[in-house]
């Protein structure tokens, strides 16, 4: 049996594989809620055969989405949706997770089919943007964000709080939150974004406060037979990355003394004046592997391991336990089935329900 088809155990929450769906965003949910359009992707998703799918990042405040489309969980109304969406998804055999996230400087954008940029300032779907100091991002994102204030810090705390609790009523047995990708968190962590003075800002300490208090926070509302995961920037390829890495490594370690169970790999994407080595396959599996010898704690990673074979590598002989497979579940939702069949399983059909399976392994379709 391929290691990637193995059963894998965090806490009380076993998955039947090591292949995630990673959180992908739709950016078709209306005022937060999702649709019958998502009801249809999860579940869809799910009858896949991943081990886990975990549902996009999902705002835990209005002001924290990153476009008018975005999935919230602000109040209870979304909480319904997304309890049919996670009873879908557990029904299909697969764990249900959701990542909670806050956009910060990068929130109040158009979709990325419709321009991927800030919404100007008299459109008025826009609304007005947080973020540790008032420096915007550029490029597509030239809007300046408001620094947030501390009052303000402790109310977003508050909202990663009240969505994690309306997360366990909806069913969600896998919680991430998402500390990368230039969102809220990732800017506080970076300094390239947070120029404060203040305790939120300056020394490394400083910096990761707000994500550490974060954590500690979400951590004594979620119980403790269900797991914690972390989608943590830990290098932005801007030339610092020793730096960058070396720092990432001290706030994951202080992540695993407070009851986070897995560390999902990702980049701060918080500077535009990166070199991102886009097209080279498992670019972040060196990184991962000195996360591995450092902080020795559960892994997992996306950005090309979505080959099977580098998938089944990643988990049996490299740094991860678990792979995040994003789109090329998009253009596969069956694509446990198609790395089982390329892994050589003999009956690779079993990844699939039967109506499917029994059908492809009668007929042995594809051989």
């Amino acid at each position: 049996m391929p290691t990637l088809f193995e059963p894998y155990t965090l806490r009380s929450v076993t998955f039947r594989n090591r292949i995630v769906v990673s959180p992908m965003c739709n950016y078709v949910a209306i005022d937060g809620v999702l649709t019958d359009w998502h009801r249809a992707h999860y579940a869809s998703l799910a009858r896949g055969g991943a081990g886990l799918v975990v549902v996009e990042a999902t705002a835990v405040s209005p002001e924290g989405r990153i476009t008018p489309g975005d999935s919230g969980l602000w109040n209870d109304s979304q909480g319904v949706v997304l309890a049919e969406v996670a009873a879908s998804i557990k029904a299909a055999g697969a764990v249900p997770g959701l990542q909670l996230a806050h956009a910060g400087r990068k929130a109040s954008a158009n979709r990325p089919w419709e321009g991927d940029d800030s919404m100007a300032h008299d459109d008025p779907r826009g609304w007005e943007t947080i973020a540790p100091s008032a420096i915007a991002l550029g490029g597509l994102l030239p809007k300046v964000p408001r620094a947030i204030t501390l009052d303000e810090i402790k109310r977003v705390q508050d909202d990663y709080v009240a969505a994690t609790k309306r997360a366990l009523a909806a069913g969600f047995e896998f919680l991430q939150l998402h500390f990368a990708h230039g969102y809220l968190a990732a800017s506080f962590l970076n300094d390239h974004s947070n120029h404060r003075t203040d305790a939120y800002g300056g020394s490394l300490e400083n910096r990761a406060r707000f994500l550490r208090e974060t954590v500690d926070a979400v951590r004594a509302a979620w119980p403790d037979h269900l797991p914690l995961s972390v989608r943590l920037g830990v290098i932005e390829f801007d030339g610092r990355d020793e730096e960058t890495v070396a720092n990432a490594i001290a706030v994951a370690t202080g992540f695993k003394a407070s009851g986070v169970d897995l560390l999902d790999l990702s980049m701060g994407f918080t500077t535009l004046d990166v070199d991102i080595p886009w097209g080279t396959p498992a670019f972040m599996a060196p990184i991962a592997e000195r996360f591995r010898r450092e902080v020795d704690m559960p892994l997992s990673s996306s950005w090309g391991f979505d080959t099977p074979e580098i998938a089944e590598r990643a988990v049996s002989e490299g740094p991860l336990d678990l792979v995040m497979v994003g789109k090329a579940h998009l253009a596969n939702p069956h694509w446990p089935y198609y790395a089982a069949r390329k892994l050589g399983l003999e009956r690779p059909s079993w990844t699939l329900p039967a109506p499917y399976a029994h059908w492809l392994e009668r007929y042995a379709v594809g051989s």
